[in-house]
Parts: structure tokens; sequence; C-alpha cells
């Protein structure tokens, strides 16, 4: 059915990226992004979207988070030099998790020049929102890969957006902690990163609700660390009442959501028990404060549901609704045996309290409260009463009458009505 909402949404998406594989056996498939596509495709969902095949941004832009040597490091490298290189894959963490694989520059390309040109774009108020699936690799850090993640497109399009924006926000709603983007920005507060994540005994193993930034940035990193089987009411209650309070306190010119689908129930990594809607909930509570928003893929590990989630939350950004029956598509056997776009949840437990869930909202909130509401700085009109033009103290020595306003400003002032006796000689 569409949608009377006029919104202008920019889609990036280069067939490519389907054709890089991580190795046998590794649970990251850039695949899934391809079979995303087919399914927005075949929705027809294109038809309300502008399409964007992403320009590729050159090394040197991906030095303004990443080191030279490290950028330089990930371009030289393959699987045939491998053994060449064997103190540098150890000292960026290259190799296991994230192994060499032919065209591994090349994929870095592709999916951080989405994000950063899907920033540009909102820069240039050519778009209101911007989807990017193929971006969300949150993990990476300046001179390290990490988590299946080489370059940290979410930093660079953060770092794009404040080219224009005061504040930006980072919310993300992967099952893991958004390390690489919460430590590019721990100690600045122009940018607030929010994350929701499974914590205890889990990668990356960082995101404590006392982790809150440090210097500038104190009160500027909102970590909600949570358990297994987190279910769609429970996630409802925490998202909404946080991000909210964030939308107020912080105010931000853009938003950056990193939309992880390992957060599903039935994820081969993830623990949690989302339903479709119950993730999507996120993007459209997001979608309704009408910020300029980048909408990012990230985790997401079972490859029949990643698809699913992300094009129905390309729908959910358009205002459009699809039928729950899934249209053909290039990829239609990897959806049976129901053939549907929603999945029923699994009956695991919920291990988050509610008592736990509410103490640590409140305490959250708490520092939220505590953060400068915006604005930040006073706003310089150059009008009498601003700060560069402050209206002349009213002394009480000037006018003990306080009849200010009565008087003749082309009459001089006599001593006597300043209570001073004059002398009779004064005018002699």
């Amino acid at each position: 059915m569409p949608s009377s909402d006029s919104r202008r949404v920019s889609y990036f998406f280069d067939a490519e990226v389907g054709n890089y594989h991580y190795g046998q056996g590794h649970p990251m498939k850039p695949h899934r992004v391809r079979m995303t596509h087919n399914l927005v495709v075949n929705y027809g969902l294109y038809r309300r979207m502008e399409v964007f095949r992403p320009r590729l941004v050159s090394p040197t832009a991906m030095t303004r988070f990443h080191s030279d040597d490290y950028v330089n490091f990930l371009r030289v490298i393959t699987p045939d030099n491998m053994q060449d290189y064997v103190r540098q894959l150890q000292r960026f963490n290259v190799g296991e998790d994230c192994p060499v694989f032919d065209g591994l520059f090349e994929f870095c390309q592709l999916y951080t020049s989405g994000s950063i040109g899907g920033a540009a774009r909102l820069n240039e108020n050519r778009a209101d929102a911007v989807i990017n699936w193929a971006g969300g690799l949150h993990h990476a850090k300046k001179a390290e890969a990490s988590g299946f993640c080489y370059v940290n497109d979410c930093v660079l399009a953060i770092l794009e957006l404040l080219k224009k924006h005061e504040r930006v926000l980072y919310i993300d709603i992967d099952i893991h902690h958004g390390d690489g983007v919460e430590e590019a920005f721990y100690c600045t507060n122009r940018v607030m990163t929010v994350s929701f994540h499974k914590f205890g005994e889990y990668f990356p193993g960082t995101g404590d609700v006392l982790d809150i930034g440090y210097a500038d940035g104190k009160g500027y990193a909102i970590n909600f660390p949570l358990n297994d089987g987190m279910d769609d009411v429970a996630y409802r209650s925490i998202f909404r009442p946080v991000v909210g309070k964030v939308m107020e306190r912080f105010a931000p010119g853009a938003v950056v959501l990193q939309c992880g689908a390992d957060s599903l129930s039935g994820d081969r990594l993830g623990c949690f028990n989302l339903s479709l809607k119950g993730h999507a909930d996120c993007v459209e509570f997001v979608r309704s404060f009408h910020v300029p928003t980048l909408v990012l893929g990230g985790g997401g590990y079972t490859l029949r549901n990643v698809p699913r989630c992300w094009t129905y939350e390309t729908s959910v950004m358009l205002g459009e609704d699809i039928k729950d029956e899934l249209p053909f598509n290039d990829y239609f056997e990897y959806f049976g045996p129901d053939y549907r776009l929603h999945l029923p949840v699994s009956n695991m437990e919920n291990l988050n309290a509610g008592e736990y869930l509410e103490k640590t909202k409140v305490q959250l909130l708490e520092i939220l409260g505590e953060i400068e509401p915006v604005p930040g700085t006073q706003i310089q009109t150059g009008q009498v009463d601003s700060a560069l033009h402050p209206r002349g103290m009213n002394m009480e020595v000037d006018d003990p009458t306080g009849n200010d306003s009565e008087r003749n400003p082309d009459r001089r002032v006599t001593g006597e009505e300043l209570g001073r006796k004059e002398h009779p000689a004064e005018f002699a």
C-alpha cells in the first residue's frame, strides 16, 4: 500500500559486494547484502527510492580515522603474500576472525563508500534518509581489525556528518557492543554513542553501564548491557525511553543507526529473541523524529533471516506496508519451507528480569539528565541583550528612583536629582 509520506530516501548498493567471500565456514557472508537487494527489488521498494552505486572513496579518505600504515597494509595484503607479513598480521589482528581473502581492500572500499557517500548526501540535503546495508562494520579500530570488521565505515560516516552537523547521534542495535565507534568518540561531546547489547562473557567484552565517556565526552557514551533472551516487549520498554531522552537532551542534527540483524531470534551467533517487528520497531521510532538518518547493516549470521529483516526495515523507512508472502526472487529456495517474510520467535527464556531492566534504564536516564542540555553555546544574534551586545548594567546609583524610562534623554541630570546638594556658586 503506497504511503502518503513524502520523505526522500536514497539507497546505496553495489552488486559486486556479494562476490567477496571470507572463507569456508566463516559466519560472515557478504552475499546476504545481495540477497537483501534482490528482495527489495522484487517487493518493488526500489521504485520509492533513489538507488545509487557508490563512487569508491580513496584510501586517503579512510585515513581520516585509520592510521596510514594500517590502510597501506590492507591495500597490499593478499592470500599469496601473507607469509611476508607475519608481524603485521599479528600487529593489525588480521588472520583469524578477520581473514585475508581475495579482494579484501576492494570489499572495504565498497561498503565504506556507501556509508561516506550516504553521509555526504545527507549533508547536501539531497535526502532525508540514506540506507547502506553493506555498511555498519562497527568493531574496527584505528589500527586494528576486529570482529569481522576491517574499516570502520560508521566512524568515517560520522566524521563526514560532523562537517555540517554540530552533534551526531550513533545508535547500535546489533547484539554486539559497538566498541569501535564508542572508542573513536569517547572523549567528545559532539557525538553520542548509544548501544544495546549482550554483555558478560561475550564478544567484544566492553560496554558496561558504567562506561559513560571521558573528559568532554563524559555522559556521551550510553551503554545498556543485556542478558540472553531479550524479546520484543522488553526491548521496546528500554529502547523507546532511553532514545527518547537522548533526542530530548542531545538534539542531534543527524543520526547513524546500525541495524545489526544478529539480535534477531535464531541467529547463528546471537542469543536474543527479537522478531522482525521488534527489531524494526527501533527503526520506526528513530524515523519518527524526522532527523536526517543514515541506516546501516552490521552483524547477522543466519543467511535466510538477514534479508528478511533488512528488506522489512527498508519498507519501514519508506513508510510502506509490504505483504508477508514473499515475492518470487533469485534466492527463493533459501526462504523455505514457509516462504514468508515474518518468522516465529523461539520459546527461549528471557533472562532479563523486569527489575534489572528498570534499574538500568533509570541509571541511564539519570546520566542523560546530567549532561548539558542543548543548545550548548549562546546564540550570537548581534542584538542588544545578546552576548555580543549586552545591555548596560542598571546600577542603583544611576537611578535610585527607578524612573529611568520616564527621564528626558536630552536634559542634563542635576546633582540634586542624584541626591547631591548643588553648591550655590557651582554655575556662577
